[in-house]
């Protein structure tokens, strides 16, 4: 590829490659002459065999002598994570699920040779309706893509389509036209974008903050250091469209007057690395990144630095420190990042989604932007939607959107036909929200309010076999591992609110364990020093606020209403149920089932099976190896 030096030779490129989506943007009945097939290659379907699946159906598209144009390759992830790998085939824009490598030759030779679709490769919805395209699919027609707009459509490694996906043009527009850097700060104020990496502080004027300070070396740092539970938005963004972030990146960097970027990921993300560095030598190589872009006197270069997995280098500061080849620990601020980061210099750090947003809303003009979402909360917001959903995926949805949409509309309502028990927004840092905030329409300011928060946008569904204060426990012993120990209040603090919910969840607490525990956690909350610690009480607190009952349960009454606390549950077995099979026998790996001489089962003469509480160590493989379902936990 020859460098571009102009917008010029960057619009003719344009052009040169603008129809390379036009089949991907279509959509056609009957037989096509021409076909294109998207397989995801985001990281939840390769490893379930997608890679392996484009190279079988190229080999099976190469095997026949087919009459038509057809080509496979890799896309980025279509966020349908609970039905992949996914193939997309396009004009006809068929959506099928659940794809093994074993299924391409069916593919290419029904399908595309004979033009009669693979039914059993359909979606199937709860009612039983076969749905043959994404937009007639529930899951997606409640979402608005603009992060993840590209991802799906375009083969991320590929620079000449995401050229094709305007990729660049708004960059281009800026630096060649000498658009006043805070004319461009002006119009992402106007867009009302705030940064999605869970504080919320609008974009603008963040980027203001650096741009007024005196010229000097300043940077731009991207934030991919996603460690939330549960949570893979920024990674699959990455995967499935790198060229948006690293075109971001740079107009941030013309905006307040950087020429460095750095890119701060998690070296548990392989893939978004890989590709990170497909996509930068690609730019480079085009002149898109590097000295004199376009020709002009703007240069930006971009690194990759790499996190070990400390969940407090998500924190602006303690990541900048991480850079900087010290340990990463959050400072007090004010100075902030803008005024003196990396190095003692200016810097601004938004998170992958803030940047994968700007070069649209640059594009398309920031009042189009602004028109989604709520009064103080615009534009769209990614969520990695887990836990016991029957829709587990990647959803991006208009701000304003409420929980029930999100988890009945989109997720397709709760796993098992289980009651619907709790949400926790935010990850760790967020809260279990109830039935009774279902209805509570997702910004900043309502999910605050409710007592939870929006954070990156991890959301993990819970239902009525979860216990509240185990849950909570959960994700202390998260914060609690995690924690950097810099300040007193999140080393010691949360260590001693773990200790409580360890007895509370044993049976071991007192009401003044449970007093003790909320004054703690609100004396935590004000004076820890980063976001980790100061957030760190918000499941405590939720799950207090609103499932009181549960800890008394555990402190009063010694049980655990969702049997899920093992020290205060038994396994037994119903003799009316069983059968004598002897399976719960076979698999108890310390001999504590036995069959009774005294107690009739299921079946005539057949005496029913025992355990002995003394001997059980409650592993449940029995209750997993029960057939007639005769064990249960009391």
């Amino acid at each position: 590829m020859c460098k571009i030096n102009s917008k010029e030779e960057l619009l003719k490129l344009y052009r040169n490659v603008e129809g390379l989506l036009d089949l991907r943007k279509q959509s056609i009945a009957g037989k096509a002459k021409e076909y294109y097939i998207s397989v995801c290659g985001g990281t939840g379907c390769t490893s379930s065999e997608s890679l392996e699946l484009v190279k079988e159906l190229n080999k099976e598209i190469l095997a026949l002598d087919l009459k038509v144009k057809v080509k496979a390759e890799i896309t980025g992830c279509f966020g349908f994570c609970e039905k992949g790998p996914i193939v997309k085939v396009f004009p006809d824009n068929t959506f099928y699920t659940k794809v093994k490598p074993s299924d391409a030759k069916e593919i290419i030779e029904s399908h595309i040779r004979d033009g009669v679709i693979v039914e059993r490769l359909l979606y199937v919805s709860p009612n039983k309706e076969i749905k043959r395209k994404q937009e007639d699919i529930d899951f997606y027609g409640k979402q608005k893509r603009i992060a993840l707009r590209n991802c799906g459509l375009i083969n991320p490694e590929n620079i000449q389509e995401s050229l094709a996906a305007r990729a660049y043009q708004a960059l281009a527009n800026i630096i060649t036209n000498k658009v006043d850097p805070m004319t461009v700060i002006a119009q992402v104020s106007a867009s009302g974008i705030r940064g999605r990496g869970g504080a919320g502080f609008p974009t603008g004027t963040k980027w203001k903050f650096a741009a007024v300070q005196p010229k000097g070396k300043k940077y731009v740092v991207c934030n991919a250091d996603e460690g939330d539970p549960g949570a893979f938005m920024d990674r699959s963004i990455l995967e499935g469209d790198p060229h948006s972030v690293l075109e971001a990146m740079a107009i941030a960097g013309y905006s307040i007057g950087s020429d460095e970027g750095n890119i701060y990921i998690r070296a548990e993300y392989p893939l978004a690395v890989e590709r990170l560095k497909i996509a930068i030598k690609q730019a480079e190589e085009l002149g898109l990144l590097g000295d004199n872009i376009l020709g002009t006197d703007f240069s930006f270069h971009i690194k990759i630095k790499y996190g070990a997995g400390a969940f407090v280098c998500g924190e602006e500061t303690a990541l900048i420190h991480s850079i900087e080849g010290t340990r990463g620990e959050p400072t007090n601020k004010p100075p902030f990042p803008a005024v003196s980061g990396l190095f003692g210099k200016p810097t601004i750090v938004n998170n992958v989604e803030t940047f994968a947003n700007l070069p649209i809303i640059l594009l398309d003009g920031p009042e189009k932007y602004a028109a989604i979402g709520s009064e103080k909360s615009k534009g769209t917001k990614v969520f990695a939607l887990a836990g016991k959903i029957n829709n587990v995926g990647l959803v991006e949805v208009p701000m304003g959107t409420t929980l029930r949409e999100i988890i009945y509309d989109i997720g397709g309502g709760i796993k098992n036909g289980k009651k619907f028990k709790a949400v926790q927004t935010g990850g760790p840092s967020g809260g279990c929200l109830t039935e009774k905030h279902l209805d509570t329409p997702i910004d900043y300011e309502s999910l605050a309010a409710a007592g939870s928060m929006m954070g990156s946008g991890g959301m993990i569904v819970l239902d009525e076999d979860d216990c509240m204060p185990n849950i909570a426990k959960f994700y202390l012993e998260f914060t609690v591992e995690e924690s950097c120990g810099k300040c007193t209040p999140c080393r010691v603090g949360n260590r001693r609110m773990l200790e409580i919910l360890e007895k509370i969840t044993k049976g071991e607490g007192s009401i003044e364990d449970l007093d003790r525990l909320t004054v703690l956690a609100n004396n935590i909350k004000d004076t820890a020093l980063c976001g980790l610690g100061q957030t760190a009480p918000n499941p405590i607190l939720s799950t207090i606020a609103n499932f009181k009952d549960e800890y008394l349960a555990h402190i009063v009454d010694k049980t655990c209403p969702a049997h899920a606390c093992k020290a205060l549950l038994n396994y037994k077995i119903k003799a009316e149920k069983c059968i004598a099979c002897g399976m719960c026998a076979r698999v108890c790996p310390v001999g504590a089932i036995t069959q009774s001489t005294d107690i009739q089962g299921k079946l005539p003469n057949r005496p029913a099976y025992v355990i002995d509480l003394a001997k059980c160590i409650k592993c449940g493989s029995c209750i997993a190896a029960c057939r007639p379902g005769a064990v249960y936990k009391d």
